[in-house]
């Protein structure tokens, strides 16, 4: 009967899942698990959580929660039933389960009261007949009081937000940040604070189904704000917020639309392209020798993370490149992961077809393949996203195991903090014109997205090889409206050649323009030098050496970005072209591993053409680029 099963396992799902934790690919993360010691949590829970702090407080004895009820599930172990109640008494305990209101009366629930929801009716499967009757009686009852309401009002002030009476933060709270949320319905609607909700929602509704008058109007509002929702993703799958959000968004997607098949027999799973979505994450993927989670990291983007979503495609749409994902790419990061794998679906190793794309929000990625020595480089183009960065036309290159053109990682989310630059133009390997990047907001709102947009004019594939050109005149054009132009080509010859073309053109008095490169150096052991004629970038597996060459010769010049070092000390090369009314740039970059030297590559400059011979490695170069019109004209 609809509404009477399980909503996200039953019996024969705990035995396979007890199969699944003793595989090598997921064995690591069962060890971090089964091996946490719950003294210091039953201490945290009971001596050091405070009631009035859900950011960190609520957050960690969820997580308490979600780790001792799945292992209490796989193990019957009675520490961790103890701890897994202990966990759920001391949510319940929260007058509120979130820290967000509207006219500091109502409940919102972005993150914490959906995360509550979520993790608290799980542990009922999970724990089974080892939660007393009045346990799950106050569980539901906390669900249908403190956590679907909280969802329910979020997502309709989503839907209607000219109804919203105001959101603001519970000022009983302690959490030290305060952004304005005024505008927050109409700007979270488009990032993944919109589908958590839904997915705790979801689930309350789906649980309560029959049983609770509101139920069918909690579905009807979830499933809507979902179909709603997945117009941000492409129709190829790509995700605007950035892969560090993909994960997490996409899991929650899942799992509402999981949840409402399983529970109601409701199958909307195929609400998006989600075998598209995986590749994309494949796209995204930039592992290394010492960050094998590492990714293309535009934005606030860190790593891939969890990859529960791939093992809930290959196992829902029989998607064998998924499998692959869940097996090779990201980590396993939560019980998801696990409860969602499918050892009958066999990996299937991603096609060449997928070693250059152009993806639907015109991010361009050209690679050699998916290991951790293989080279991979990223094209920032495109449109503005929530967690975006000033950061048009800027460009991610890693070869022979490190990342040797860097994006930093952990830019600031408070404009109060001092490593909110790390969000700027300057802090990318982008173009600055008069010292100024492009258009950026300036945090009053969060990390909202800006004005800027640029878009891929030119896209090819030649043989393998990457051709690229993005135009990011409207961005810049904000901020300096004389620009007339502002277009980086990108030309990836593999393995480790890259070409790097910028043409700049302002009316009016002419200005400098400057490249910047920005090295790795978030392990300490990244480092800049100039070279006679250039500059080198070092890391511990590989270097980097490039040189620019123009009408005028540029000048170089070494720096690092203005955060205090307890955020990172952040070197980055700066090429300075003298004042002009119009810059033709041609950067020429070679990679190779530590110890291994670059080849030779001469560089001539013959009126509106440059022309590049010589031999890195394994490649011999006679490349021929035409800069007579506004788009380049490639020789190979």
């Amino acid at each position: 009967m609809p509404g009477a099963g399980p909503l996200l396992c039953d019996a024969a799902d705990i035995a396979r899942m007890r199969r699944t934790v003793t595989l090598p690919r997921f064995a690591t993360y069962w060890r971090s698990l089964t091996s946490a010691d719950p003294v210091p949590d039953h201490a945290f829970l009971r001596d050091e959580l405070r009631l009035n702090n859900h950011a960190h407080h609520m957050l960690r004895a969820r997580q308490i929660l979600d780790r001792s009820s799945f292992v209490y599930a796989l193990t019957r172990e009675q520490k961790q039933l103890d701890l897994a109640l202990h966990a759920i008494e001391t949510m319940l305990a929260y007058e509120r389960w979130d820290y967000f209101m509207e006219a500091g009366e109502h409940t919102i629930g972005l993150q914490r009261a959906p995360e509550a929801t979520i993790a608290l009716l799980t542990a009922i499967e999970f724990l089974g007949d080892g939660m007393p009757a009045a346990v799950r009686s106050a569980i539901e009852a906390g669900v249908a009081e403190k956590g679907a309401p909280a969802c329910y009002r979020t997502l309709y002030g989503m839907k209607y937000p000219e109804r919203v009476r105001g959101w603001g933060f519970d000022p009983t709270d302690v959490y030290p940040y305060r952004f304005d949320l005024r505008r927050w319905p109409l700007i979270l609607n488009s990032t993944n604070l919109k589908i958590i909700p839904v997915a705790g929602l979801m689930m309350a509704g789906c649980w309560l189904y029959g049983r609770h008058p509101q139920a069918e109007t909690w579905i009807t509002m979830a499933l809507q704000s979902a179909q709603a929702f997945a117009t941000m993703y492409g129709p190829d799958g790509a995700y605007d917020e950035g892969v560090g959000y993909w994960a997490y968004t996409s899991q929650h997607l899942a799992l509402a639309l999981e949840v409402l098949h399983r529970r109601l027999g409701r199958d909307h799973r195929r609400l998006i392209n989600f075998p598209g979505t995986i590749r994309y994450a494949l796209a995204m993927a930039m592992p290394t020798v010492g960050n094998t989670r590492g990714c293309v990291n535009f934005g606030d983007a860190f790593s891939i993370g969890d990859v529960a979503i791939a093992a809930w495609v290959a196992r829902t749409h029989g998607d064998r490149v998924a499998q692959y994902v869940t097996h090779a790419v990201g980590e396993i990061g939560s019980t998801f992961s696990i409860l969602w794998y499918d050892p009958r679906i066999k990996p299937e190793a991603p096609p060449a077809s997928l070693k250059n794309v152009r993806l639907s929000n015109d991010l361009v990625i050209g690679r050699t393949g998916w290991g951790v020595k293989e080279s991979v480089v990223a094209f920032r183009s495109g449109w503005p996203a929530n967690h975006e960065h000033a950061d048009r036309n800027s460009v991610i290159f890693s070869a022979h195991g490190d990342r040797l053109l860097h994006d930093p990682y952990h830019a600031a989310y408070s404009y109060t903090d001092p490593h909110w630059a790390l969000r700027l133009t300057h802090a990318h390997t982008a173009v600055l014109i008069d010292g100024k990047g492009h258009q950026y907001h300036d945090g009053h709102e969060g990390t909202n997205a800006s004005w800027a947009e640029a878009q891929v004019v030119a896209y090819e594939e030649r043989r393998g090889d990457l051709l690229a050109t993005s135009d990011a005149t409207a961005a810049y054009k904000l901020v300096l409206p004389r620009v007339g132009l502002v277009r980086r080509s990108v030309i990836f010859l593999k393995p480790d050649i890259l070409l790097l073309l910028d043409r700049i053109r302002c009316d009016g008095d002419p200005l400098p323009a400057q490249l910047r490169f920005q090295a790795d150096n978030f392990d300490g052991q990244g480092s800049v030098a100039l070279l006679p004629a250039g500059f080198r970038i070092v890391r511990p597996l590989a270097t980097l050496e490039g040189a620019t060459y123009a009408a005028s010769v540029p000048a170089y010049r070494t720096g690092v970005l203005p955060v205090p070092a307890d955020h990172g000390v952040h070197p980055f090369v700066e090429v300075v072209a003298p004042a002009a009314g119009e810059h033709t740039l041609l950067t020429v970059c070679t990679a190779a591993a530590h110890g291994d030297t670059h080849g030779t590559l001469t560089v001539t400059h013959a009126g509106a053409a440059f022309s590049i011979t010589g031999t890195h490695r394994s490649r011999t170069l006679n490349v021929r680029i035409d800069t007579s019109h506004d788009l380049p004209v490639v020789t190979l």
